[in-house]
């Protein structure tokens, strides 16, 4: 595709902040060592920076979609203070086990399925081959696996340094 330039998808909890359970308010929000640097680093290297998460605390009713819209706003705030930013966030609120019957089924967004990613690839013009997933669960790096997208694990302290040792494919 003419135009088209590589993509880092990131699940968010666990990874651009620390997972404290189903995190929905900015007081609540932690980021990772690094992620800010590494965010910031992608931006100047014309590297999308696409967020991809599981939000079942909505099926569940801990939380609203617009809590979730609000957190990523609030999250695109304070990486502008640091020159940096999310090009767009991708969210499933389902969960088949949820409170709320809006909500509870199972669809093809939620992870381990790729309906975010594929979302993503539909509306950015994104070289797939150049591109991959961060996650911090299996079921992360299978939704990449499932459309043929490279996925790593992330379990370290510094997301910036897990980039850099680990990733720097890009």
């Amino acid at each position: 595709m003419t135009n088209s330039q590589p993509a880092v998808f990131f699940d968010r909890d666990g990874v651009l902040n620390h997972d404290h359970g189903f995190v929905s308010s900015p007081n609540q929000f932690e980021w990772v060592d690094g992620a800010i640097k590494l965010i910031r680093y992608l931006n100047s290297s014309n590297i999308y920076v696409i967020v991809v998460t599981n939000q079942s605390g909505v099926a569940r009713g801990y939380f609203t979609e617009s809590d979730v819209n609000d957190l990523h706003k609030w999250m695109n705030k304070e990486l502008a203070k640091e020159s940096a930013y999310i090009d767009a966030f991708y969210y499933c609120p389902h969960h088949p086990n949820g409170s709320l019957k809006k909500y509870s089924f199972r669809c093809a967004c939620r992870k381990p399925e790729p309906g975010l990613i594929v979302n993503a690839l539909s509306e950015w013009q994104i070289d797939i081959s150049k591109s991959f997933l961060i996650g911090d669960k299996l079921r992360d790096l299978n939704a990449a696996k499932k459309i043929g997208l490279k996925g790593y694990l992330f379990k370290e302290k510094n997301l910036f340094d897990f980039f850099i040792n680990e990733v720097k494919s890009i």
